[in-house]
């Protein structure tokens, strides 16, 4: 009997689990590109109380295991890569990602993280150039490999992108002007395995892969940049106000089992008296 106690009492962690990843997703409804997280499950151990056994000559045996579960536990949290809906904000320096592609940022600590976001700011600096950074002040890098610079005389509604993600400028003495830098995207072969870090990043690990440069052709299929646009989150409240319900059933049914085994116990109990 205590088995069915441990039993029930896997499921409730587990299903506690489940909201706090729903309520997550949920909390997350208007950060811009983030993406929605799904909890997967994987059974405990089995006891096998009769291996199944079966003599073809005398034609006798079992031919099933007879075999008792332990429960569950969380394996793992997978990210849905979904393209996010395209909000118009008209910001010069708003990018929305429409592809597999991220953005690669550099911190204040010289270390290369990775966001869906593309947010972006204008940080002035002493010479009276610009430099395009996150709303944290990190540095959006080139496919060359360096920061982002605006020169002096141009503002943010002088900029516009291509597609691909290079940068020109409309300015009064010399008209329409390629400044000489694109945006560095670059994909993973393995998303999955990015590690959030909050603050809208991911950082590579062993799992996701080295990036790969769409500029230098390493992936298959490029992105698009679109100025003027942001990617919203791909939370559909629907779908987790559904998730929400099951896990909460599926909680309270746990509980009930370990209910029903404690009263079965206190039944055992007083059959001895």
């Amino acid at each position: 009997m205590m088995r069915s106690l441990w039993t029930s009492a896997s499921g409730m962690t587990a299903q506690m689990l489940k909201i706090d990843t729903v309520t997550n997703n949920i909390a997350n409804v208007n950060t811009t590109g983030f993406k929605r997280e799904r909890l997967e499950f994987k059974t405990l151990l089995y006891e096998t109380m009769q291996r199944a056994d079966l003599d073809p000559v005398n034609m006798t045996g079992r031919p099933v295991n007879l075999q008792v579960g332990h429960g569950v536990r969380p394996a793992a949290t997978t990210r849905i890569f979904t393209q996010g809906s395209l909000q118009r904000t008209d910001r010069p320096v708003d990018f929305a990602v429409e592809g597999a592609g991220f953005f690669e940022i550099r911190t204040n600590f010289g270390e290369y993280r990775y966001t869906r976001d593309g947010s972006f700011h204008l940080m002035p600096v002493d010479d009276g150039t610009l430099v395009l950074t996150t709303s944290s002040g990190f540095h959006v890098m080139s496919v060359d490999g360096d920061e982002i610079i605006i020169p002096e005389g141009v503002s943010a509604s002088d900029i516009s992108i291509s597609y691909e993600g290079m940068l020109f400028a409309t300015t009064a003495a010399e008209g329409f002007v390629d400044l000489g830098f694109q945006i560095r995207l670059v994909q993973f072969p393995n998303p999955n395995g990015l590690e959030g870090i909050g603050g809208n990043l991911f950082q590579e690990t062993v799992a996701s892969g080295a990036p790969l440069s769409e500029a230098d052709g390493e992936t298959g299929r490029i992105s698009r940049l679109i100025q003027g646009y942001l990617e919203m989150s791909n939370v559909s409240i629907a779908e987790e106000m559904i998730g929400m319900i099951t896990a909460q059933r599926a909680f309270d049914t746990n509980s009930r089992g370990i209910t029903t085994s404690n009263e079965m116990l206190q039944t055992a109990n007083q059959l001895v008296r």
